[in-house]
């Protein structure tokens, strides 16, 4: 087979293959476009993809011959260089999933493939008088061509979001300080390098103190947070002579995910309430004891609330006896176990968090596609709340040393319906495109109660203490994470 053709065709696949790429991982899973610590990685995306854009768009229908012949063997060379590049910052800044390695390994392999057979004609073509041949090959140079408009659309996405997330950068070291003590203390965070650990921690460091922190990816955290937190991966590396003023536990499997079989719910469990325990016994043994201990939990803890006129839940009303209220209820008593050796407990019962990470990219995407609206009806109540609010309402509590159950929920309670119309309205796109619950039920099981029921939870305990918050209405906080200016 003619090798020039053949590399064409491999750069098809690799415009397959990296489409998937970008969309099933940099776009939904990993959502790259809202993280900051993305912001290099995107840089290099967006170099790379103007390179893949003039090469698909360029090779399509030409030969380059002469000296054409030698600049595109210099191309080659800055684009494998680019890829090791992007290589070292993903194993710097984040942990790649397991799909994600795989693919970039075939996509590595199969780009080295395309390259190594175009180089080889190359003293074949420089022996040529330098010119750009048209040599069409018919429905293959056309889907080439297209494959080069998508990724060259595809780098302007990633160029833009790495220039936004410059401003997102300096206006969250700019507005989002936080005052979790007066002096210097030393807190131990678990969870991390998930999107409100990352918050909480860089918080915790422009404030002025000592941060420790537990996660199965200790080097992955050290680049994360450029060397400035200690990092450990189980308890027993952090001496019991070793004093910690406040723990914060964030960590916990994702809840959503693969159906809630006995396995998963078993994993679930195991991440939340066998983390705690751990988190426990290291309490007991400590020479100095925390002062206080604030611990993740959900909403999910009161199960499940009839749609309509709902009465608003708070913090002293009790949990379900369904899967979500029991796996609350044994993570906030096993952090209450911790009472025993003095040490005062605050349950941080989170709603929706919304932010540039997490769940809110996913949910915007209909959205931005002009296929919002309503989901199963659109009347299960969401209790949301910012992320910014999140890292304020924990700083609050560590001030006030306060303990007991805490709502992280923003004063307004909307449905479903509301919220996909808040978001139509910020993005300027319609919301009229109903979605059935059906479906998801029947891919999701049990698991689709998270998102086709509701609960109608309210801060009471918060503002009762006196915490304010920034972002107590949702257009302002979406207008704020959207990146658009609140009026």
């Amino acid at each position: 087979m003619n090798t020039h053709l053949l590399a064409l065709q491999l750069m098809a696949f690799q415009g397959c293959l990296g489409a998937f790429d970008t969309i099933y991982h940099h776009e939904l899973t990993e959502a790259l476009p809202g993280r900051p610590s993305a912001r290099r990685e995107l840089g290099i995306h967006s170099v790379r993809a103007a390179i893949y854009s003039a090469l698909f768009i360029g090779l399509a229908g030409w030969e380059f011959q002469g000296w054409w012949a030698l600049l595109l063997l210099l191309v080659f060379a800055v684009e494998i260089g680019l890829t090791l590049w992007d290589f070292v910052v993903e194993d710097r800044t984040r942990l790649l999933p397991a799909t994600e390695r795989v693919t970039h390994t075939v996509l590595a392999m199969n780009g080295g493939a395309f390259i190594a057979l175009l180089a080889l004609g190359t003293p074949q073509a420089m022996a040529l008088p330098t010119a750009l041949a048209w040599q069409p090959q018919g429905m293959l140079s056309a889907f080439l061509a297209l494959c080069g408009v998508g990724v060259g659309l595809s780098g302007v996405r990633d160029g833009w979001a790495a220039w936004t997330m410059g401003r997102v950068i300096a206006q969250d070291s700019a507005t989002a300080a936080m005052h979790f003590a007066d002096g210097e203390r030393s807190f131990l965070v678990t969870g991390a390098t998930g999107f409100i650990g990352q918050r909480l921690v860089r918080a915790l460091l422009r404030d002025g103190h000592r941060v420790t922190v537990l996660t199965r990816q200790a080097r992955q955290a050290a680049w994360l947070f450029e060397g400035r937190v200690d990092c450990i991966d189980s308890m027993a590396q952090l001496p019991s002579s070793r004093r910690i003023d406040v723990i914060i536990n964030l960590a916990g499997a994702r809840i959503l995910g693969w159906r809630w079989t006995a396995a998963r719910k078993q994993a679930l469990r195991k991440s939340r309430v066998a983390l705690t325990d751990g988190l426990i016994e290291w309490i007991a043994g400590a020479e100095h004891k925390p002062a206080q201990l604030l611990s993740a939990s959900a909403i999910g803890y009161y199960g499940i609330q009839a749609r309509g006129d709902a009465a608003s839940l708070k913090e002293n009303d009790p949990p379900q006896p369904i899967f979500m209220s029991d796996l609350c209820r044994e993570w906030e008593e096993a952090a209450q176990r911790a009472e025993v050796h003095g040490v005062r407990v605050a349950r941080m019962r989170f709603g929706l968090v919304l932010g540039r990470q997490g769940a809110l990219p996913m949910m915007l995407l209909p959205v931005k596609l002009g296929l919002g609206g309503p989901l199963a009806g659109g009347s299960q109540w969401l209790s949301w709340i910012h992320v910014g609010d999140v890292i304020g309402g924990m700083a609050h509590l560590c001030r006030t040393g306060a303990e007991g159950a805490f709502n992280f929920t923003a004063p307004q309670t909307v449905t479903q319906r509301e919220f996909s119309q808040a978001a139509a309205t910020v993005m300027r796109r319609p919301c009229s495109f109903p979605t059935p619950g059906w479906p998801m039920r029947l891919m999701l099981g049990e698991q689709a109660d998270l998102l086709l029921e509701g609960q109608r939870v309210v801060p009471a305990r918060l503002q009762e203490g006196g915490y304010a918050f920034r972002f107590a209405r949702l257009e302002a906080a979406l207008r704020d994470l959207i990146c658009t200016k609140v009026t």
